[in-house]
């Protein structure tokens, strides 16, 4: 205390100087019109340059919370359109003889849950590649799920833990996803061979059939994997070779492995009744 007063009686003269200049100041803003509307102008001015920096380092550290989020609306919303294109399917069918077929509200009921989930590690340059997913058994996933990203499909769910799983990429030499061409629905089974991330194999291509580049390649739905419909990627080459029996169809794949950051792992409510009465009849399921 002692020592704060020392410094004001030392620079009485000076501290008095500030007060009564502050004094001034305020009497001139506080008094003339002019001189106030420039330093309030003024003054917010730099308010607001602080105020948007102070928004933008706030908003920075926020993203991660903000991301999770938007990746939890967008999973409502694309179930949102799985439904409505399961909705034109069963109206398609009905359509053809109702006499026959009335869907019920059940049968409308979409099977799948999507359950958004933040990439945390991804490997695309091995032979074997997986994803770590923040998301766990708290959350519903489950071993043998299938996951997918906005662009198509991504893999299936090897292992789970209650926060974290690990994800068995489509870019892994023992995954095989059933897949179909769109146009004519002719299926077969898309496989990675290694190299290019972006290149994978469909196999099982009768050669009867017409395959062109350019063709869209999708999940076949003949499992509970995947939904019917996903995006798997578009045909880049169609090769004949006399020795075999199938096409050798190159498939540029719809999703960019090394950009992944947050997917959607799918929840089929129907797979353990389709899996139980597929064991039961010694029947193999599709991939």
């Amino acid at each position: 205390m002692r020592n704060l007063f020392a410094f004001i009686y030392r620079f009485r003269a000076f501290l008095i100087f500030v007060m009564l200049e502050a004094l001034c100041i305020f009497l001139i803003v506080r008094y003339n019109t002019y001189q106030g509307a420039a330093v309030f102008n003024s003054a917010n001015t730099y308010v607001g340059q602080v105020l948007e920096f102070q928004s933008g380092v706030t908003n920075y550290f926020r993203l991660a919370s903000i991301n999770t989020t938007l990746a939890q609306e967008n999973a409502v919303l694309r179930k949102e359109l799985m439904d409505y294109r399961l909705g034109e399917q069963m109206d398609s069918t009905a359509r053809l003889d109702t006499t026959l077929y009335v869907p019920s509200d059940s049968a409308r009921a979409y099977p799948f849950i999507l359950h958004a989930g933040r990439v945390i590690n991804n490997s695309v340059r091995r032979t074997n590649n997986y994803l770590t997913l923040a998301i766990g058994s708290q959350d519903g996933v489950k071993p043998g799920m299938g996951v997918i990203s906005p662009d198509g499909a991504v893999g299936r769910v090897k292992t789970v833990s209650k926060r974290y799983s690990t994800v068995t990429s489509l870019l892994h030499s023992q995954l095989l996803i059933s897949a179909k061409i769109k146009k004519d629905n002719t299926f077969g089974t898309i496989k990675w061979t290694g190299g290019d991330y972006r290149t994978a194999l469909l196999d099982y291509i009768p050669l009867h059939v017409k395959p062109e580049q350019g063709d869209t390649v999708v999940t076949s739905g003949y499992n509970t994997v995947f939904p019917e419909g996903i995006m798997v990627g578009t045909i880049s080459a169609v090769e004949k070779e006399a020795d075999r029996s199938f096409y050798t169809i190159r498939v540029k794949l719809s999703v960019d492995f090394a950009q992944l950051s947050y997917v959607y792992v799918v929840e089929s409510t129907r797979r353990p009744e389709q899996d139980s009465l597929e064991l039961e009849a010694g029947i193999q399921p599709n991939e």
